[in-house]
């Protein structure tokens, strides 16, 4: 997870306006129903999904965010929401949490970005209750031509957009977790090339 992107964290917000008001509402949505537990937002941005998971209602909302400049837009929408959140700095291969902290982990749009994935879902492991839900959303490897797009952009892709890979197999890798029960995985030709297709996935630990 990059951590020193300003220009990036600047524009985020006014480039995905309109997908978050159309394309992504409902996916965001789906991943905050029914929680009421503690909830963490691992690598929470600008703070997109801390509405919605306030709208929840869960008895405590917590995120990381390793970069400064998303991590302070993410603490403006805090307060212009008057949202009840605490937002700490920390990379999602290290979390700052005892074990068995949460019921529910959210990753929306993050883990293209983490350095090492794997380190970070051994990380979400560890800080779920057993019985709690990953819950993720997020856009993978294409197929076909358009596979080879984001094979030929990739470098380019990461350098602008804060380290995102544009091919990564996370459904795949969640699926590999012998500690994970994937309960729901969706494919969902949304977006545009080269940021598409997207997984919608839930997972219980233990």
């Amino acid at each position: 997870m990059t951590e020193s992107h300003p220009l990036f964290a600047a524009i985020y917000d006014p480039v995905m306006a309109i997908a978050e008001r159309t394309l992504l509402r409902s996916h965001r949505q789906a991943l905050a129903e029914g929680i009421d537990g503690p909830v963490l937002d691992v690598g929470t941005g600008t703070g997109a999904m801390l509405p919605v998971l306030a709208a929840a209602n869960p008895s405590a909302i917590h995120a990381i965010e390793p970069g400064p400049a998303m991590r302070r837009r993410a603490h403006a929408r805090i307060e212009s929401d008057d949202l009840d959140v605490s937002v700490r700095s920390a990379s999602a291969e290290s979390l700052p949490y005892d074990d068995d902290s949460f019921e529910t982990v959210v990753a929306a749009m993050v883990l293209c970005t983490v350095d090492d994935p794997d380190a970070a879902l051994a990380e979400v492991e560890r800080v779920l209750v057993p019985g709690g839900e990953l819950r993720l959303f997020e856009h993978v490897a294409d197929e076909g031509w358009r596979n080879r797009v984001q094979a030929a952009i990739d470098p380019i892709w990461r350098h602008a957009a804060a380290g995102c890979h544009l091919r990564r197999a996370t459904a795949e890798r969640v699926l590999d977790r012998s500690a994970l029960d994937v309960i729901a995985m969706e494919r969902f030709h949304l977006g545009v090339t080269p940021v598409r297709p997207f997984v919608r996935g839930r997972a219980r630990f233990g």
